[in-house]
């Protein structure tokens, strides 16, 4: 049936839009002390989960670090503050099995809830972490903020070293680097960790990219400590040298064409030893800036978002005729596949100039010989005309089975492959699938999303309904590596799944801002990773964005 105008305004009203605050981003590093010993045979192996109270969503975590009771994570959360909202904050402290470096086996050792606002008047938190019960344990996590600068830019370095101290009896020396930015106040931050290259007294680490605030906090005469280790099992790794340094020298040696490198001093050798001369040299083998762009500069360089939705069609929605049908049409309270539709899709329309969107069925049988297949695109003119689209059609389609999003991915990839041979950041295409249920076609879809992670395409999953989505999480790459069934990585995380019963009482705003949330790093990382530059960069600068 039609969708008049004021209906449309009056659904716009119901649903509670409100116009999205300018943001600001903090950088949250975490340290704990006094982890208790499980295990009398072994240390923890630590890492931090850190999760958004308000939805209970997981964001983040940090690396595993190997036998330590007082870790010090490299791993930097990047968190959008809000002066006007209560961000609540959960750090859980987790031991991870020897061997991998997953969650789901992983023992809870403690966790600690605060705000983020608290974090950020204080600079630094230290809290004792509560273990189960909520009962106070002897260790503690500490949290500093530091808010983002406007530099976005990142540099690529990479380092090796010649004839290093050997610190083991019966093998060589197991070197990794570890570089820390010297603060204000005379504290260190540790800005990266390298791996460990066994056995090996002249190591070449790989190259890293870090980005210009990480590393000095945009100011190239900061002084950045830098300390070689012979790791050890045990985690009591043997100290071999040290040396100092400073963006501004390695970047001059660089522009110069010099060989940059430093001696390692071991300070306690250098006052016994009366030869000493070092404990090996470190040299820097490559170090090159990398501009990064953001978001708006993408986007005002007129990089437009290709907005599609799928909408499922199969039997377990219900009748649509029937009030108890997910699919039902109220008069007045808009069901919640045209809540998730309109909530994303408002949004997104802004991105793209043609306000021209390909909308597809799945699952339902199609006229005129019902036979179970994808309804063929239909191109609609605004978020509104894919409303009355997905209204107007639901008289004419049996409602089926089964519920396979593969070749609906599979679709929008081939179109977004097509702008990704043409080297330019002109369409980015985002998918967004609305579905009752559990897919069927898990390890096509799998094997779908590790193709469709190379190209310009993000994909976000709604599920409407009160079904049992947990299947459905492994798709979002946010609890792990998602891979195809054949062992294929994807190369990014380009998949974002929520159910909508978790927003089924807050705002629709609520579930924009989280399904989208991601949407912009996706957007700048893909072209960033490709080195495609914006078509033309606006003047146009500011530290602090709207997205």
């Amino acid at each position: 049936w039609s969708y008049a105008s004021e209906r449309w305004n009056r659904e716009r009203a119901t649903l509670g839009f409100i116009s999205s605050p300018c943001l600001a981003k903090v950088e949250l590093r975490v340290a704990s002390r006094g982890i208790s010993d499980r295990d009398a045979l072994s240390k923890p192996d630590p890492c931090v989960v850190l999760k958004m109270q308000s939805h209970g969503q997981w964001v983040d975590r940090t690396e595993v670090i190997r036998s330590s009771i007082n870790p010090v994570f490299s791993k930097v959360f990047l968190v959008d503050f809000y002066f006007e909202e209560v961000q609540r904050l959960r750090f859980e402290l987790l031991d991870i099995s020897s061997g991998h470096n997953g969650l789901r086996d992983a023992d809870f050792l403690g966790a600690m809830e605060c705000t983020l606002g608290q974090i950020v008047s204080q600079r630094k938190l230290t809290k004792a972490l509560l273990k189960q019960g909520n009962t106070a344990g002897k260790s503690s996590i500490t949290v500093t903020a530091e808010e983002l600068s406007g530099n976005d830019d990142y540099v690529e370095l990479s380092f090796s070293a010649r004839k290093l101290d050997d610190k083991d009896f019966f093998s060589k020396s197991d070197p990794f680097l570890e570089i820390f930015r010297i603060n204000d106040d005379g504290t260190g931050s540790l800005v990266h960790r390298t791996e460990t290259v066994m056995n090996n007294l002249s190591p070449v680490w790989k190259s890293f990219k870090v980005s210009l605030n990480t590393l000095c906090s945009g100011d190239e005469d900061r002084e950045l400590k830098c300390t070689v280790w012979d790791w050890d099992s045990n985690g009591k790794h043997d100290f071999i040298g040290e040396f100092q340094t400073t963006f501004k020298e390695t970047k001059a040696g660089t522009d110069e064409g010099k060989l940059l490198q430093w001696e390692c001093i071991n300070p306690k050798y250098q006052v016994k030893k009366k030869n000493y001369r070092n404990s090996g040299v470190v040299v820097l083998n490559h170090c090159k800036i990398i501009k990064m762009y953001s978001f708006l500069d993408y986007i005002m360089g007129g990089c437009q978002i290709q907005f599609t939705v799928a909408i499922d069609f199969t039997a377990s929605n219900g009748d649509p005729r029937n009030s108890c049908s997910l699919h039902y049409i109220h008069p007045y309270q808009p069901n919640e596949y045209l809540k998730a539709l309109v909530a994303v899709g408002e949004i997104c329309q802004d991105y793209d100039s043609d306000k021209m969107f390909p909308a597809f069925g799945f699952g339902g049988q199609i006229p005129p010989d019902f036979k179970v297949r994808y309804s063929p695109s239909i191109v609609c003119v605004c978020i509104q005309g894919v409303v009355e689209a997905y209204q107007n059609c639901l008289p004419k389609i049996q409602l089926y089975g089964p519920t396979n999003i593969a070749p609906i991915i599979q679709k929008v990839a081939s179109t977004a492959s097509e702008e990704m041979h043409t080297k330019e950041a002109m369409e980015y295409f985002i998918l967004l699938i609305l579905t009752d249920g559990v897919i069927t076609d898990m390890a096509d879809t799998r094997e779908a999303i590790v193709h469709a992670s190379h190209l310009p395409m993000s994909v976000i999953i709604v599920g409407v309904g009160n079904a049992d989505f947990t299947d459905m999480q492994m798709l979002d790459g946010d609890d792990g590596i998602l891979r195809s069934p054949k062992g294929e990585p994807v190369l990014r995380d380009i998949v974002q799944f929520v159910p909508f019963k978790d927003f089924k009482h807050a705002s629709p705003a609520a579930l924009a801002k989280s399904v989208l949330a991601e949407v912009p790093n996706q957007i700048v990382d893909y072209y960033n990773a490709k080195g495609i530059k914006p078509k033309c960069v606006s003047d146009y600068e500011s530290t602090r964005y709207c997205y």
